[in-house]
């Protein structure tokens, strides 16, 4: 990555007192150009189309949105973090989305307000401005639809669009900051906060939430001893043609973005889930979820998409149980063709474990504000504050 200094928020302060002003320049990582913030990454130097095989350490990115101002991602970055989203103020973007988590929350099925459970676990948002569908099922296929059913849902953030938009135009810290983010609009009379621009400042932040800088990334880029002779024998297993990893979990994202019938189990007690095809209303992916990337996969367990396995040496250890050995007795799945049965030894299961956490890099995770404009405590997980530091 071309890392860019100087990327910092202004000064918290609580609903109706000045003193936070948006930044003006872009998080590292990006460059500005034309008003907006462009990434920029070595990976934009390759051809995806020749990766050297699969899985290739130079294989180029997918296509990915960029162009926010600061200001627009700096503001999404408040309203990330700021429980005035949620219908009783209890819960954040964040409350799910723990940066210190990899964006996940650390749990089998997310919990929402009053405590509900949810069906699945909530995904990573790293790298998200990669991704051209959301959620497991892939029912999404923009940020803008995904966020209105966590903002919305009984289940989730329980808030409807009237209450929202009344939230934010009640505060005289939003009005200005969102002033600051979409100038032309208030420029007008009368200007009022639209939720329109809601959705795109977290949009924008979200997109800035760019992970491309592991040791694996360095070792990609050619520094031969950014990674050990175990990792490297680790990688060289997630490539082979017997464990067919990288099939699936393609670099530079370590995903496809494809649907794929896999047949793990449920945890305990929880009914079949059948993902994709009831939606899509295709029986060939019943129980299809959508191929995770594994960026900073190290710090999102539990994993699969009900957190059935606590650690990564039980869901590697998963694929070479045999070809639909977890499918229950009543089910008829079309499992996904790269599944089958490397009958990896167990050296090469640690090996693989071993690589995969030289996906980690949080170098450019974004500083997490001490306070947010509603003043309300920042949510960390569903009903525990976060404490941080001086740094707003």
């Amino acid at each position: 990555m071309l890392l860019l200094s100087g990327w910092g928020p202004g000064v918290a302060a609580a609903d109706g007192v000045a003193g936070i002003n948006l930044s003006q320049v872009c998080p590292p990582g990006f460059e500005l150009e034309d008003e907006g913030c462009r990434l920029r990454s070595l990976y934009q130097r390759y051809d995806s189309l020749q990766g050297a095989g699969v899985g290739g350490l130079k294989t180029g990115l997918p296509p990915w949105r960029d162009g926010f101002t600061p200001q627009q991602i700096d503001l999404g970055r408040y309203l990330f973090f700021d429980p005035l989203l949620s219908a009783d103020h209890t819960l954040s973007c964040a409350s799910c989305h723990q940066p210190e988590r990899g964006f996940a929350d650390g749990m089998g099925r997310s919990v929402g307000s009053g405590g509900q459970l949810s069906a699945r676990s909530a995904p990573s948002l790293w790298n998200v401005a990669f991704l051209q569908r959301l959620f497991w099922d892939a029912r999404a296929d923009s940020l803008e639809q995904q966020m209105l059913e966590p903002l919305f849902s009984t289940a989730e953030m329980a808030n409807s669009p009237g209450a929202l938009r009344a939230s934010l135009r009640d505060s005289a810290a939003y009005r200005a900051l969102f002033a600051q983010a979409f100038p032309d609009h208030f420029s007008r009379p009368g200007a009022a906060i639209e939720l329109d621009q809601l959705y795109t400042a977290l949009v924008a932040f979200q997109t800035s939430l760019i992970s491309l800088n592991s040791r694996y990334d360095q070792y990609a880029h050619g520094h031969g001893d950014a990674l050990s002779a175990s990792e490297k024998a680790g990688l060289n297993v997630f490539r082979s043609f017997v464990a067919r990893c990288a099939e699936c979990h393609t670099p530079p994202l370590f995903s496809n973005q494809q649907l794929a019938v896999i047949g793990t189990p449920e945890p305990e007690g929880l009914p079949f889930d059948p993902g994709a095809g009831p939606g899509l209303g295709e029986p060939t992916l019943r129980g299809a979820f959508r191929t995770p990337g594994l960026r900073n996969i190290a710090l999102t367990a539990p994993y699969m998409h009900s957190g059935r396995f606590a650690t990564l040496r039980e869901a590697v250890a998963f694929y070479t149980g045999g070809r639909g050995h977890a499918v229950p007795a009543s089910e008829d799945l079309r499992i996904h063709w790269h599944i089958w049965e490397p009958r990896l030894t167990d050296e090469e299961l640690d090996q693989l474990v071993e690589f995969l956490h030289t996906l980690t890099d949080e170098s450019l995770k974004p500083v997490t504000p001490a306070a947010v404009p509603s003043g309300l405590p920042l949510m960390h997980g569903p009903t525990t504050p976060i404490t941080t530091g001086s740094t707003p």
